[in-house]
């Protein structure tokens, strides 16, 4: 152990926002606190011999048990009288667990805010020691959230709106197969509103990131969507050096 009693670094949390896409949704991981209504975004603190990023990987891969290839910082929350304290001691206590008013726990934090895109099917969520479930939620459908946890995920989808501008979206939300209209969902969630197919399609097939493959069975052949894939070497180049065109 280290001073103070623990061997995180104290007064620096993380929060993950993690986003999946299913049932034409995108949709949030959340974490159902112990005896409360109230919901939290996946988070922690980092060790005292870890680097930042790494925690938020750690982080990420206990409650979902995955590794991502895109986990992005996004945002430095840190008001002056921010602290989440109160809770967490409540809860702690409620577990028999005894600590004074100077704890670490009950300090002023600043939160380091990164977004995560995984594929929800490869998902299993964990839930952590202060919360009783882990489940998947609908951005349109959000459960009472504490703190500023609302904010933390509206700021996640400010970050992901930029992004669209030079960097394609889509890789780590889809299954290997899938419609234009699925990856089209996803782009209006992000942006928050409706976009014109014709233009979206056009778009997307002009940056070469794209494969076509077989029809989708399932309706009459005339109206079944093609499915396509990313072609993972032109996906991650266009990652690395950006789109020409922006969205």
């Amino acid at each position: 152990m280290h001073e103070g009693g623990t061997s995180f670094l104290p007064s620096v949390s993380i929060d993950n926002v993690i986003f999946g896409f299913h049932d034409n949704e995108l949709k949030v991981l959340l974490l159902q606190l112990k005896g409360r209504e109230s919901w939290i975004l996946p988070g922690g603190f980092v060790f005292r011999d870890e680097d930042v990023g790494h925690g938020a990987a750690r982080i990420l891969k206990t409650r979902t048990g995955l590794k991502t290839l895109f986990l992005q910082q996004f945002h430095v929350f840190g008001k002056i009288k921010r602290q989440r304290g109160d809770v967490l001691k409540a809860i702690l206590q409620e577990d028999g667990f005894i600590f004074s008013d100077e704890h670490w726990l009950l300090q002023r934090f600043v939160t380091i805010g990164y977004y995560a895109l995984v594929d929800y099917d490869k998902v299993t969520p964990q839930p952590d020691s202060f919360s009783i479930q882990c489940a998947w939620h609908s951005l349109g459908e959000l459960p009472g959230l504490l703190f500023d946890q609302e904010e933390t995920i509206q700021k996640a989808l400010q970050a992901l709106r930029l992004v669209l501008n030079y960097q394609p979206i889509g890789y780590n939300l889809l299954p290997k197969e899938f419609t234009l209209k699925n990856l089209q969902v996803i782009y209006e969630t992000i942006l928050g509103k409706k976009l014109d197919r014709s233009n979206f399609n056009r778009k997307m097939l002009s940056y070469g990131i794209l494969t076509k493959g077989e029809k989708q069975f399932g309706g009459g052949a005339h109206k079944a969507p093609f499915l396509y894939a990313f072609d993972k070497k032109a996906y991650f180049k266009a990652l690395h050096e950006g789109l020409e065109k922006g969205f």
